[in-house]
């Protein structure tokens, strides 16, 4: 047993190592690590610096490489491979994407790097590779970086403990609200657009007065996003303050139109240009954030190739520096804001921003923040930043006090200095127990050169001695004041908010913030040019639109084998109603028909009409119209055109029919008509009072007629002073009225009598 308890450890079993443990508990722990690691180390920004750890170790090596703004450049690759070699073990191609970013001013707000060569565009294209690219650190990202010499932060271990690494950059720039982050971690995102340092500055400097102020007292001051591209957020002050409130909410980001030759200042904050005889253009000046400018133009030529903007000719990039996209209206008496409003409903000219304040805070937790919250926590981590710099250099003054007082003692005892020096073994240990010095003072007074050693010397010493002395005694009362503490901060503030104030070139706000006016009525109709059609469908289902209206009795050319079933009158703005004998109706525009120039197209290549359904009428819908639908079983129902169109080419069912029962009449009902008429195939002729008819949506309706044998040929509505017409037939198409039609008026569902003589024989009023 003794043997066994001295069995030294690499000779044990491992398999005793093993823990038996749940399976889904095992499973949970190690992926709370991973997701953990996901949320504190890649993914979210942390509020003090507002950087995620890659953009933070790109920054620290730049510095560790003088790549200050009045430096030279160097080379892409050198940045990146010191990166990710040193401090951010992860792929090349992450780092570079990250650093690039850093450098674009389209996406941030106030770039952090400056870089030489293709760094990407605007249009959406990629960076060159980071051998053919330079870069250097800008003045902001020196801003970002200041204090990191002097004790203001920590700074830890890099993965492989070779280098150490800040935690946070402790400069004042407040970079996490003015630039803004985004990120997708495990079970959490955040996303954060950029704003004006101006704006930052106010709000905190209204938080540091008053640490009860009122959010709409904040939103006063901080007005809301400033996006790199500019562009429109259209939304309600109420809205934007809402978000803020809570730390989630979304806005919609418009681009600007914006005409900078116009004449007119109406035309130029339109985005109008008017080029000659009434014609004017559209142009885009901003587009919204996040959206390449190749993709937008993209869109704006696929909707008019594919007609769903009609109402635009044609699209052109014409951006050099700035971004100028022409829009040309197909006619100048296009409507300008319809034109805008299809361009926010179709294209990317309107994108939806989503607002998430998840951050981490000076704990490393993840949190969602209001705007108050978050300033207020950045302003607690600034005032630690500005203790630990304070007491830093109380450090350096009392260092360099002990040192400036042994130098002081040495000059007042100068002779004995020299002979202890000169003739002692021990020259440090004898000035140490003779003028009671420190270690370090006598290694300092035993290392000065002989060029010291003159009067002029100890004069600059003592007035070092003065200064110092003077600014320890204001560093100890400002570490002593919270309240000194505020001032000194409020003072450091107004500096930067000098640097970024809203007269300057990159302080300037570039996003305006302004509820969106009304919404032009949006509708396809709207899209389409107004022109007279003439409307064929042929007996095989043939369909085409001749421009203008042909005459009607024209002689039309159809396919061998078929015939002319239907010739009517419309405009391109027009809506047709196909009733089927099925009982289904189709819906089909006007504009969408094909030329006449041949024989057309089966209209079933367009809707999923049934391969057995007959069209039994083609209607031209008009709003509020009314139809008379009536079976060949004698049952029917009024019904209103507009609850007839369908959105589908799978058409919507109306009619509710049984068995073989179809469809035999839908047709329009003046307004004047107040009596209903209908013909059985026994030919009998009812006549009821127009009121007696139900109106539905759908179903089967009403008994019009009872039948013995056969059924419903044919009904009309008509009125009944006027009397009842039908046409004679023969080539002079005559037209018989009969006035007196009270002899056939029953309540409605009766049997009816035999038609007035003269009645044509196929039992129908046409």
């Amino acid at each position: 047993m003794a043997a066994n308890d001295t069995t030294l450890d690499s000779e044990k079993d491992p398999f005793d190592a093993i823990v038996d443990a749940p399976f889904d508990s095992a499973l949970s722990e190690r992926y709370l690590v991973y997701a953990l690691s996901t949320i504190t180390a890649r993914s979210l920004p942390d509020l003090r610096d507002g950087l995620k750890p890659v953009h933070r170790r790109l920054l620290w090596t730049m510095r560790q490489l003088k790549l200050d703004p009045s430096s030279g450049f160097k080379k892409s690759a050198r940045v990146v491979g010191e990166v990710i070699g040193k401090y951010h073990p992860h792929g090349d191609t992450a780092a570079y994407d990250a650093m690039v970013r850093l450098a674009q001013d389209f996406s941030l707000r106030y770039p952090l790097v400056e870089g030489q060569g293709n760094f990407g565009n605007i249009d959406g294209d990629n960076a060159a590779a980071y051998r053919y690219t330079e870069a250097r650190l800008t003045k902001t990202a020196m801003r970002l970086m200041e204090g990191l010499d002097a004790g203001t932060v920590d700074f830890i271990p890099t993965y492989n403990n070779e280098e150490e690494e800040p935690e946070i950059m402790p400069g004042l720039f407040p970079n996490l609200l003015a630039n803004g982050a985004s990120g997708i971690a495990v079970g959490m995102a955040t996303n954060i657009p950029s704003h004006n340092v101006a704006e930052i500055v106010d709000a905190t400097l209204e938080v540091i007065d008053n640490p009860h102020v009122e959010h709409a007292r904040l939103m006063e001051l901080f007005k809301g996003p400033d996006f790199a591209t500019g562009g429109i957020v259209a939304e309600s002050a109420a809205t934007v303050a809402n978000a803020y409130e809570t730390g989630r909410g979304s806005f919609r980001v418009r681009g600007r139109f914006h005409a900078a030759e116009a004449e007119k200042a109406e035309d130029r904050e339109a985005g109008i240009e008017r080029t000659g005889g009434g014609q004017w253009q559209l142009v885009i000046s901003e587009i919204p954030y996040q959206v390449p400018k190749g993709k937008l133009i993209e869109q704006i030529a696929a909707a008019i190739g594919d007609r769903k903007l009609p109402i635009l000719e044609d699209v052109r990039d014409e951006s050099d520096e700035q971004i100028r996209i022409v829009l040309v209206p197909r006619s100048r008496n296009v409507d300008p804001d319809l034109l805008k409003e299809s361009l926010y409903k179709l294209t990317d000219m309107e994108t939806r921003f989503g607002l998430n304040l998840n951050v981490l805070d000076a704990s490393r937790t993840p949190m969602v923040m209001g705007l108050k919250e978050l300033l207020t926590n950045w302003i607690g981590s600034q005032i630690d930043i500005l203790q630990r710099r304070s007491q830093h250099r109380l450090d350096q003054i009392a260092r360099r006090l002990e040192l400036v007082e042994g130098y002081i003692t040495a000059f007042l005892n100068l002779d004995r200095v020299i002979e202890i020096i000169r003739y002692e073994d021990e020259p440090k240990a004898v000035m140490m127990k003779e003028f009671s010095l420190t270690d370090r003072q006598a290694e300092a007074i035993l290392n000065m050169r002989l060029r010291s050693l003159r009067k002029l010397e100890e004069m600059e010493l003592r007035g070092e001695k003065d200064e110092l002395l003077k600014e320890q005694d204001g560093l100890e009362k400002l570490l002593s004041s919270p309240a000194r503490q505020r001032t000194r901060l409020k003072r450091e503030l107004g500096a930067l908010r000098k640097e970024y104030g809203p007269d300057t070139a990159l302080g300037r706000r570039r996003t305006s913030i302004e509820e969106a006016a009304p919404a032009v009525e949006f509708s396809m109709d709207a899209m389409i040019e107004k022109e007279p059609v003439t409307v064929i469908l042929s007996q095989k289902g043939w369909v085409r639109g001749a421009k203008g209206h042909l005459p009607l009795d024209q002689e039309f050319k159809y396919k061998e084998g078929d015939g002319p079933a239907y010739v009517l009158h419309a405009q391109t703005t027009d809506k047709l109603l196909l009733a089927t004998d099925k009982g289904r109706f189709f819906t089909l525009g006007a504009d969408k028909l094909p030329g006449a120039r041949g024989f057309g197209e089966p209209v079933r290549n367009t809707l999923d009409i049934d391969a057995s359904a007959q069209i039994v009428a083609v209607i031209v819908h008009r709003p509020g119209q009314r139809l008379l639908l009536a079976a060949d079983t004698g049952k029917g129902f009024g019904a209103t055109t507009d609850d007839l169109l369908a959105e589908t080419r799978k058409g919507r069912q109306v009619v509710n029919l049984k068995g073989d029962a179809r469809l035999a009449v839908a047709r329009v009902i003046d307004a004047a008509h107040d009596h209903v008429a209908v013909v059985g195939d026994n030919r009998k002729l009812v006549v009821f009072n127009l009121e007696e008819l139900p109106q539905l949506s759908r179903g089967q309706g009403v008994t019009l007629q009872r039948y013995r044998d056969g059924g419903l040929s044919d009904a009309i509505t008509f009125t009944l002073d006027e009397g009842l017409s039908w046409t004679m037939g023969g080539k002079e198409g005559r037209t018989r009225t009969e006035g007196e039609m009270w002899q056939w008026k029953v309540a409605r569902g009766g049997a009816g009598r035999m038609p007035p003589q003269g009645f044509p024989r196929d039992n129908t009023f046409d």
